[in-house]
C-alpha cells in the first residue's frame, strides 16, 4: 500500500519500488503551478532524492523549457557528452541517441567532469507503447549494499575514464567540446585533468581520473557517484562488445572503464554494481506530461528499453563542483 509523505505540505506518494509520485493539479497551466510550488518540490526532492510529478500535462518544447528554467536556480550547457543529443534551447536537450533496445544503465549525469549538475529534469512528451522509464536509485543505499573492501579499493584509487572519439559511434569530438578546433580542445583538456592524445587517423583519445565516491554538498551523505558500470564494455550486449573490439581494438573502444590505477576492472565486477542497481531500483512508467526530478548526487537513474516512439526533454541543472564534495582522490588526467 501507497504511504503519504508526512513531513512535505504535498501530498507525496512513497511505495516501494516506485520514485516518490505527486499528483498535480495544474488545471491546464504547468508553469504557474510550479512557480507556486517550487520550493516544496525542491524540498521532496531534498528529502527523498527524486520526485515524479503526474498531472503537469507538458506538452511542448516551449513550456516544458519555462517549466525548467522557473525550478532551477540555472541551467548548465552539457560537456564532454558521450553520445549525440538535440538542442532545442540553451539548456534544454532531447534525451541521448541511444539504441531503444539497448538499456542505458543506472549512471549520475557527467560524474567524470569537474562540475556537473545537481539536479536533473525530464520531462515526457511523448510515452513509449512499452518500457522506456527512467528508473532511479538511491546512491548512499546502493554503496551500503556493495561488498566493503571494493568500495574501499574504489575511494583509494578512484576510476578511470578512457575514450576513443571517432565519427561512427558516440559523440564526435566536436559533439563532445562543442568545437572540433583542436587547439581549443586541448586547453579544455588541460584546464579539466584529461590526458589527450591524437591519433594518426585523426581520432581522439583521452583518459580521466575521478572519484567514485564523494559527499553530497549539502547533506554531506556519502555516495556512490561514478558511470563505472554503465560506461564499462562488460555492461554492453555480448554481441555489440565483440563487434567493437574487433574492429577498433581493446584499447580502442569509444568509451570505456578501469580501476584508477590503470586495470581493468572484470566482468564479474560489472555484473556486481548492475545487480546491486536493479535490487535498488525504484521504476515508474512514463504517461505524457510526466516531470521528474531527480538529484544528480544522491540518485543514479537509468534509461530502459523500449518500444514505439518516446520523447523525454531533458535539463541539466544547479552546477556542483567536484571540489566542493569530499573527493576521495586527486583529480588527475590519468
Amino acid at each position: 500500500m501507497p504511504s503519504i509523505s508526512t513531513a512535505s505540505p504535498l501530498d507525496v506518494e512513497l511505495e516501494t519500488g516506485k520514485p516518490p509520485l505527486l499528483r498535480a493539479e495544474a488545471t491546464g497551466d504547468a508553469l504557474s503551478w510550479a512557480a507556486e510550488h517550487r520550493d516544496a518540490l525542491r524540498a521532496v526532492v531534498a528529502e527523498h532524492g527524486s520526485l515524479l510529478v503526474r498531472g503537469l500535462g507538458l506538452r511542448d518544447v516551449e513550456g516544458t523549457g519555462a517549466v525548467f528554467s522557473g525550478l532551477a536556480t540555472g541551467l548548465m550547457a552539457e560537456k564532454e557528452v558521450f553520445a549525440p543529443r538535440r538542442t532545442y534551447s540553451d539548456g534544454v536537450y532531447s534525451s541521448s541517441k541511444w539504441p531503444p533496445n539497448q538499456p542505458m544503465c543506472m549512471h549520475h549525469e557527467l560524474s567524470y567532469t569537474l562540475e556537473f549538475p545537481g539536479l536533473m529534469m525530464f520531462a515526457c512528451l511523448g510515452a513509449p507503447t512499452t518500457g522506456g522509464a527512467t528508473a532511479v536509485a538511491d546512491s548512499p543505499t546502493v554503496l551500503d549494499a556493495l561488498p566493503a573492501d571494493l568500495t574501499e579499493q574504489f575511494e583509494r584509487e578512484g576510476w578511470l575514464l578512457t575514450r576513443s572519439y571517432n565519427d561512427e559511434i558516440g559523440a564526435s569530438v566536436a559533439e563532445a567540446f562543442g568545437t572540433a578546433d583542436r587547439s581549443a580542445v586541448e586547453s579544455y583538456c588541460r584546464a579539466n585533468a584529461i590526458t589527450f592524445e591524437w591519433q594518426p587517423d585523426g581520432g581522439l583519445r583521452t583518459r580521466q581520473r575521478r572519484s567514485a565516491v564523494v559527499r553530497h554538498p549539502v547533506t554531506g551523505r556519502r555516495c556512490w557517484f561514478n558511470q563505472i558500470a554503465f560506461l564499462n564494455e562488460w555492461t554492453m550486449a555480448p554481441e555489440v562488445r565483440e563487434y567493437l573490439v574487433d574492429f577498433y581494438g581493446a584499447d580502442g573502444l569509444p568509451f570505456n572503464t578501469r580501476f584508477g590505477n590503470g586495470d581493468p576492472i572484470g566482468e564479474d565486477v560489472i555484473q556486481l554494481l548492475n545487480s546491486v542497481y536493479e535490487a535498488n531500483t525504484a521504476r515508474e512508467p512514463w504517461q505524457t506530461g510526466d516531470l521528474m526530478l531527480v538529484d544528480n548526487v544522491r540518485t543514479a537513474h537509468s534509461r530502459e528499453p523500449f518500444e514505439g516512439p518516446r520523447e523525454v526533454l531533458v535539463a541539466m541543472a544547479d552546477p556542483v563542483r567536484l571540489a566542493d564534495c569530499s573527493s576521495t582522490v586527486e583529480v588527475t588526467a590519468g
